[in-house]
């Protein structure tokens, strides 16, 4: 019995690491349904895009491989980071502040639950 196992990836993404990691957390070894339901009431921004780049993983499960969505299991996800965007604002007496806007990559594998 082999197990299939799809992907989408999410990159360059406007949130930090650890902003992403704190959704991720609760909807990993999760059923498609009950991730999506969970995004869909957490009250953050970054829901959103995570919820994207989850619907695009089970369209490729579905058009590729021929899957059904209600079998469909998150077996990984996770953020790695992305590039950091810099950028200076000014302040009194002609002095700059860096700002760093972070960015991260998400990547979500599902796995089919099928039992033959």
């Amino acid at each position: 019995m082999t197990t299939t196992k799809v992907q989408a990836t999410g990159k360059y993404l406007r949130v930090s690491v650890t902003k992403a990691n704190r959704i991720l957390d609760q909807i990993r070894g999760k059923r498609y349904q009950d991730a999506k339901l969970i995004l869909q009431f957490l009250p953050y921004k970054s829901c959103l895009n995570i919820a994207k780049i989850l619907d695009s993983a089970v369209s490729n499960a579905e058009h590729n491989y021929g899957l059904k969505r209600q079998t469909l299991i998150i077996e990984s996800i996770f953020a790695n980071q992305g590039p950091t965007m810099k950028r200076f604002q000014p302040r009194a007496q002609g002095r700059a502040f860096p700002i760093h806007k972070p960015t991260c990559h998400i990547t979500i594998i599902l796995m089919d639950d099928t039992k033959e």
